[in-house]
């Protein structure tokens, strides 16, 4: 898969709707997984990266997802990350 410029997020409290996000953003989109941070207090965010339409497909499916099994808090989309948001949060471009 070539690496696409977009950057997509899921944000859930609890490891079982982040689970579920990214078994359903990696199911719906042809997406690459980038990251998963726990930031305390069970505050749980995945990241994906890809295309632009395939990474808001895949965000949309996650957050259904997360939903439906636990607390889903904020998603988000980037469509054109610049390369130094990919180098904040540690991911290579």
């Amino acid at each position: 898969m070539s690496r696409g410029s977009a950057l997509g997020f899921v944000e859930t409290r609890g490891n079982t709707g982040a689970t579920n996000a990214i078994d359903a953003m990696m199911k719906t989109a042809n997406v690459e997984f980038a990251k998963r941070v726990e930031t305390g207090g069970a505050y749980v965010t995945v990241m994906v990266r890809g295309e632009v339409g395939a990474v808001r497909s895949a965000v949309e499916a996650g957050a259904e997802a997360a939903g439906r099994v636990g607390e889903l808090l904020s998603t988000n989309v980037i469509p054109s990350a610049h390369d130094e948001v990919f180098e904040l949060i540690g991911i290579a471009k």
